[in-house]
Formats: C-alpha cells, sequence, structure tokens
C-alpha cells in the first residue's frame, strides 16, 4: 500500500470524514500517530517474497531480505502494489536521481525559488503546474502534442497562465539533461521540427505515470481476479483460511476504491481475525468513549491535559 503518501502527499483529500481537507501525508501522519499507543513494529524498505503454512499452524512471511515473520493470520493491505515510475529514456538521467529529477513531490517547499521544468500531458503533470507555479522561480510545461490527458478544467488553468506570461509551455520532449555533479542546469527540448530550446532547469519532474507491480503476492495461490483478491464482505477472508485482505488489493461485488471503503473493511475483518485467533474467546466489542480500558491504552488522559496545557 502507501499510496497517500506516494501518489498525493502534498494534494488535498476532500472525501475523509471530519477533514474538510487534508493531504495524503497529513492523513498518513495522523495514522501514524494514532496507532502509536499499540506499539506496531514495522519492517520497511521490504517486500514480501514468500509466504508458507506452518506446522504450528502459523504462517512465516519472508522478506526479500530474508527477514521472517510468523503470526496466525496474515492481513494483506497491499492497494495497487509496489510503484515504479515510468522514466523517461533520456541519456544520463540516473544520475541526477534524487537530487535533480523526481518523480514524485513530497514536500512543496523543496520547490521554492527554483527554476522548474514539469514534463507530462496527464493529470499529474497538470496539477503540479498548477500547484508549484506560485512557489517557483520559473516553471517551464513540456508536452510532446498539443493535445492533454488531464482534466480540461486543469487544462484551462494552465492555458490561463501560459497566456499571462506566468509559466512557459513548450511543444516537444527532452533529449539531453545538463549539469554536474547530479545538479542540473538546463535541459534540451527536441520539437517536431528538430530543432532545439535550451531552458534553465535546477529541477526536472517528469510525470510519465507509474507502474503498479502485485510482486510475489500473485504467487500466494489466492485465486487472483484481475491482479484483485477476492474476498467475502462478511469476514474479507480471502479463499485460504487465515489470509484477509482489505484496501485495493481486494475485489467483491460492489467494490469502492475509497480510503473510507478501507477503513470499514479493516474494522468488519478485524472481528474475524481475532475469532480465527481465538476461536473460543469472547469478542468483547466496545466504543472508545465509554471503554476505561481502552482510554487507559490510548492515554486519553494525558492527551486532554496536554491540550488545556
Amino acid at each position: 500500500g502507501g499510496q497517500c503518501a506516494e501518489l498525493y502527499p502534498e494534494k488535498p483529500i476532500y472525501d475523509i470524514p471530519g477533514y474538510p481537507e487534508i493531504t495524503g501525508q497529513q492523513l498518513t501522519d495522523k495514522l501514524m500517530e494514532q496507532i502509536e499507543p499499540f506499539h506496531p513494529a514495522f519492517h520497511l524498505n521490504q517486500m514480501a517474497e514468500k509466504l508458507e503454512k506452518q506446522e504450528n499452524g502459523n504462517w512465516q512471511l519472508t522478506t526479500d531480505i530474508g527477514t521472517k515473520l510468523e503470526a496466525p493470520v496474515v492481513i494483506i493491505a497491499a492497494g495497487g502494489g509496489s510503484f515504479v515510475p515510468k522514466k523517461p529514456p533520456i541519456p544520463g538521467i540516473e544520475e541526477y536521481e534524487g537530487t535533480s529529477v523526481f518523480y514524485a513531490v513530497r514536500k512543496m517547499e523543496q520547490f521554492k525559488d527554483k527554476k522548474l521544468v514539469i514534463v507530462g500531458g496527464g493529470d499529474s503533470a497538470l496539477d503540479w503546474t498548477l500547484n508549484l507555479q506560485p512557489l517557483a522561480k520559473q516553471l517551464t510545461l513540456i508536452h510532446r502534442r498539443p493535445e492533454f490527458r488531464a482534466h480540461t478544467d486543469s487544462v484551462n488553468k494552465m492555458r490561463a497562465l501560459e497566456n499571462e506570461g506566468k509559466i512557459n509551455f513548450q511543444l516537444g520532449q527532452v533529449k539531453e539533461l545538463k549539469g554536474e555533479n547530479g545538479q542540473l542546469s538546463s535541459v534540451i527540448i527536441e520539437h517536431k521540427d528538430k530543432t532545439t530550446t535550451e531552458v534553465e532547469c535546477d529541477c526536472l519532474l517528469p510525470f510519465f505515470g507509474l507502474t503498479m507491480k502485485l510482486g510475489p503476492i500473485a504467487d500466494f495461490g489466492l485465486n487472483l481476479h484481475e491482479n484483485l483478491i477476492p474476498v467475502d464482505t462478511e469476514k474479507f477472508e480471502t479463499s485460504t483460511p487465515g489470509i484477509f485482505a482489505v484496501g485495493d488489493i481486494n475485489h467483491y461485488p460492489g467494490k469502492l476504491k475509497l480510503i473510507l471503503s478501507g477503513f470499514h473493511e479493516a474494522a468488519l475483518m478485524s472481528r474475524q481475525a481475532f475469532r480465527y485467533i481465538y476461536p473460543d474467546a469472547k469478542l468483547k466489542f466496545e466504543y472508545t468513549t465509554s471503554s476505561s480500558s481502552l482510554q487507559e491504552k490510548l492515554d486519553i488522559e494525558t492527551a486532554k491535559d496536554k491540550k488545556r496545557a
């Protein structure tokens, strides 16, 4: 998973209940803050590679760097898979990646007072052209054809900025990068008639889309349907007992790919996961507003004292 932080960390989201507007990164940070009292263990920068049933009934998950994790249930919340940016075929672009070439915007302030070149004709390219223009010292948008795939409203706003002289639009493709030690100084644009234009550039932002790769999950034997995992809507359990799937990775009739839907699915799934692990235990359903044990776990009184202070 991770679409909020990966795809739109600085873009506003308007459909989260209780938040009229919140960015992807802010929502991620809030969720991390909310789960912190439960002291979860995170194993980052690894890919789940192998899932095996053990003799004791547990599942053992092995990652691509050899980490082994064992648990009675497995919950897959992989979204659309891992994200791999589609890179433009520009010689030597790897030298500048991470210093002058970026495939996503993590922090808008990073590009303040910079000479920016944005490449692409889809929603991401147009959205970031509109959002970064007020911050940038200079902004050039490059697209290989005059037609755009982005929303008409975004295209109209971009054209208005071009007419006002606030951005520079170039028809063509980036063919060459100039700079040294990982820092760009300019890009060379080749036009349809083979003429070229050199544009000063501190940072290049190519937005050609992302390829989502499901990876080894596809080999876990979960009866995938078009790279999605079928589940029932009572338990959100897969075809394999003890393995659950929530969020964009799952599929069922009437599925809506919304963040809100993922929250709902996780709540129902967690009840069934508890029953799977503790078949003879009684599940006590409690509300955080009235449960003293949950409030103690969440340190509610301390949080209230901090607010009063």
